[in-house]
């Protein structure tokens, strides 16, 4: 995506008049304009000179972003720095010194007999000529307004600038009329003729309207100024400069000549300055700029370090590996501007409307003037009534309802390490209805730990222990690493072995202390030792719970069991636990086997386990899942990227790979399974402020514009002052960033609050399936399950089949009705006989 700086915009009319615009360049996929941050986000082949053209002819100024780490970020800040409200003070300072001189003139002196200067006094066509100027004065200072406004209808893309711009100028005209009328009345001595069209002039009207939307649009530019605070901060984090180590001589360098490879040294309370490996020295570095997490993390030699995280404690020196805006930090930052720039599909409501929305109120004025003309009311009665009609319409609050609660939401999603990589991803996620976690490195740790050890009835843990760590230390298998982490947890050092053997498919053997010592699977050590009835029942047990259990013998003698198993997270159950509190239905999907998969599935506390998928299995079974409505997919694997593309909403495990999160629409950096529910907490709230948001713009204008045009006169008596319909239309702009703000006070991880998304009619359909039995014989292999299992699942009415070789059998899960004779053909077309399906 490519992003560009848009200037001139001041409503959502100008959003959808530059959308309009650059979408229809030859080349252009798509186009997205923020008003909130002034950028515009443009996807396809199209040449830059040929969209910016396109935006100068909608009438509005356009520029590309830099490219690169530092002039991106530069670019960012530039577009998130607060402008406009230092300008906006000094304008409407200006004004109300101006405007307060008119007041007091129009209303003071006439309403309230307050003294005037001997000049003035006495004489009303001078009186009328002051007012002019002054209130000319406030229109020159506020020419802004008129500039764009009349700009933009010139273009045939009017704005809130036009109707500001409109009913200031027939506020204006109108005086000017009236003075004109006065000075004639005046010189034919119709004292009356004067005194009557003295009560016509407007002139503090056009004045008051141009001042309070200046009040307005300041108090708005320092709260959007408050909702980009998030990013801002990621910003300031970036270090300028670097220390690196050049022939053992440390250099202080800007951080864009660091380069991938370099050694850089960070001292204490030193933010650092790229991603890269600890080399040399240890220490605590706090992280939590990037993750949310407040506890440090120990660092040392071969540890990963992120930029703009704080070294805490010790001297470090690190190697390069991603420097500028490949690093982590960088790619947040991106990530957080471009959601910025997309656009939220409700967004498109707000969008449609405005587009014709000004239009339509130019329109509604004229009427309303005509019509009260027409009623037989004074022409100065039926133009304050059509001038009410323009200042009190408000296209803003509609442009802004979206983007501002989407910028404070995504900021509070990346303060805590939660990235939305769009707007869309932030609005879906609440809608999820199914929640698919995979198993391996998202509800379990990922790394195989021993959970327990169970000694023969001679010895002890310690030493059951002792004899696995000098066995396994020589053993590169993933079961033996945990056993030497428990080893050395333990504070147990590995014994010398001699005659180690590694024996595939079985075990290991060794000379530990003089015997002989083996370890392996129970067929293995049963050939070996006798093993008791009750270790035999416990392992099996054990198995059940989806750990491996481990045998060890020393001279023909038991020695004991060790169970090994990949653990899940700790907090793994709780995530479940709140993302069913919320409604969802939680899936927990693996290519592992059966048995394993549902003991974890049991203390995790899914709604569903389904087991033995392959990769390319589980894009299908996202597919099916979908019917019950929206699926949110979380993994960490190449393996789940394809389903992270296929589900609804894709959520990728921050330490997982970078092609999982390329895939997936959001990234949690912490890799905390409670992010999950927190993500859709912080969407669904996200959604309620929007639709808080529309209601109101909408409210005010359904409302306000009836009550301009003098609808509720007759009914209620109720009149709107022009001036009141111009600080209407301030506030209400106001009114929607404000409450956007509030976002930032809500706790996503708090679960009290919860509430259970009704389920649709799909949902409330329990699926029915059934299961078949099939008996092949000819398979050999891990290879030959593949094949079977894949053959089987390509049938649409299989939900899934569990195929095991050396049992000989195929367990087949049925979403539907399908004849014996179908599973045959396929299986046998693999060359491989069926016996019988029970």
């Amino acid at each position: 995506m490519k992003q560009f700086t848009v200037t001139g915009m001041s409503c959502a009319a100008c959003v959808s008049r530059v959308e309009k615009a650059v979408s229809a360049v030859a080349g252009v996929s798509s186009c997205s304009v923020s008003l909130l941050t002034n950028s515009m986000g443009v996807e396809g082949t199209a040449a830059d000179s040929d969209v910016i053209a396109a935006v100068q002819k909608a009438g509005y100024g356009a520029a590309l972003k830099g490219a690169g780490a530092e002039a991106a970020q530069a670019d960012a800040g530039d577009a998130l720095a607060d402008r406009e409200t230092p300008a906006l003070k000094k304008r409407l300072a200006a004004s109300l010194g101006f405007l307060a001189a008119l007041m007091y003139l129009s209303m003071g002196h006439s309403m309230w007999g307050w003294p005037l200067p001997a000049f003035l006094e006495g004489n009303p066509l001078a009186i009328g000529l002051a007012q002019l100027l002054l209130a000319g004065a406030v229109m020159v200072i506020n020419q802004k307004f008129f500039i764009n406004g009349f700009k933009s209808l010139l273009h045939g893309a009017p704005n809130m600038d036009t109707l500001v711009a409109l009913g200031s100028a027939a506020a204006f005209a109108y005086s000017l009329f009236a003075l004109f009328a006065m000075t004639g009345a005046q010189l034919r001595g119709d004292m009356a003729g004067v005194a009557a069209y003295m009560h016509e002039f407007y002139f503090e009207s056009a004045a008051m309207i141009l001042a309070l939307i200046t009040v307005g649009k300041m108090l708005e530019a320092r709260s959007k100024g408050r909702t980009t605070n998030a990013l801002k901060g990621l910003m300031k984090l970036a270090p300028r400069t670097a220390v690196i180590v050049k022939d053992g001589v440390e250099l202080t360098v800007p951080i864009g000549q660091l380069k991938k490879g370099d050694i850089f040294v960070v001292r204490p309370g030193e933010n650092i300055p790229a991603d890269g490996v600890v080399v040399e020295g240890r220490s605590a570095v706090n992280e939590s700029a990037l993750t949310g997490e407040s506890i440090p993390a120990d660092k040392g030699p071969g540890d990963p370090v992120s930029a703009a995280t704080l070294n805490q404690s010790g001297f470090i020196r690190c190697e390069a590996a991603r420097v500028g805006d490949d690093t982590t930090l960088s790619q947040i930052i991106q990530m957080v501007s471009d959601a910025a720039a997309t656009k939220a599909p409700i967004a498109r409501v707000a969008d449609r409307v405005s587009g014709i929305f000004v239009p339509f109120v130019i329109t509604v004025s004229a009427v309303t003037t005509a019509a009260w003309l027409l009623a037989g009311e004074s022409a100065g009665f039926a133009i304050a009534r059509g001038i009410s009609v323009l200042v009190i319409s408000c296209p803003c609050a509609l442009g802004l309802a979206t983007p501002v609660a989407i910028m404070v939401g995504n900021g509070m999603g990346a303060k805590n390490g939660i990235l939305f990589k769009n707007a869309a991803s932030l609005e879906e996620a609440g809608k999820a209805r199914v929640v698919v976690l995979d198993k391996t490195g998202t509800i379990t740790a990922g790394e195989p730990r021993v959970t327990d050890i169970v000694p023969a009835a001679e010895g002890g843990e310690e030493e059951l222990l002792r004899l696995a760590c000098a066995l396994e230390q020589k053993s590169e298998h993933p079961l033996a690493r945990a056993i030497m982490r428990r080893a050395e947890e333990s504070g147990l050092h590995a014994e010398e072995l001699s005659d180690f053997q590694a024996l595939p498919g079985n075990g290991l053997s060794g000379s530990w202390r003089g015997r002989a010592v083996y370890g392996g699977s129970y067929n293995f050590i049963s050939g070996l030792a006798a093993v008791p009835e009750d270790m035999k029942a416990r392992s099996e047990e054990l198995a059940e719970e989806g750990k491996t259990p481990l045998f060890f013998s020393a001279e023909g003698a038991l020695a004991g069991v060790i169970a090994v198993a990949d653990v899940i997270r700790d907090e793994s159950a709780r995530a479940v636990s709140e993302l069913k509190n919320m409604g969802i239905h939680v899936v927990m999907l693996t290519g592992d086997n059966e048995r394993t998969a549902r003991a974890i599935g049991r203390e995790a506390g899914v709604d569903e386990v389904i087991a033995g998928v392959l990769p390319e299995g589980k894009e299908s079974v996202i597919r099916r899942l979908k019917e019950m409505g929206k699926v949110a997919m979380v993994g960490d694997g190449i393996n789940d990227a394809p389903a992270l593309t296929r589900a609804d909403i894709g959520v990728a495990i921050g330490a997982g790979t970078d092609v999982a999160i390329d895939a997936a629409d959001i990234v949690l950096m912490k890799s905390r399974l409670t992010d999950v529910p927190a993500a859709i907490r912080l969407s669904r709230a996200t959604l309620r402020n929007i639709h808080e948001n529309l209601f109101w713009a909408f409210f005010y204008n359904v409302i306000g514009i009836p009550l301009a045009a003098g609808l509720f006169i007759s009914l209620l008596g109720w009149k709107l002052n022009p001036m009141f319909g111009a600080a209407a239309m301030s506030l209400s702009s106001f009114c929607v960033v404000s409450n956007a703000l509030r976002l930032n006070l809500f706790k996503m991880y708090d679960a009290s609050r919860d509430k259970k998304i009704r389920a649709n009619h799909k949902e409330k359909k329990e699926s029915i399936t059934m299961e078949k039995k099939m008996k092949i014989e000819g398979m050999m292999c891990g290879h030959c399950e593949a094949t079977v299992k894949k053959a089987l699942e390509a049938l649409p009415q299989v939900a899934a089949a569990e195929v095991s070789h050396s049992a000989g059998t195929a367990v087949v899960t049925l979403k539907g009705e399908v004849s014996d004779d179908v599973l045959k053909k396929v299986v046998e077309e693999k060359d491989f006989t069926v016996v019988s399906i029970q």
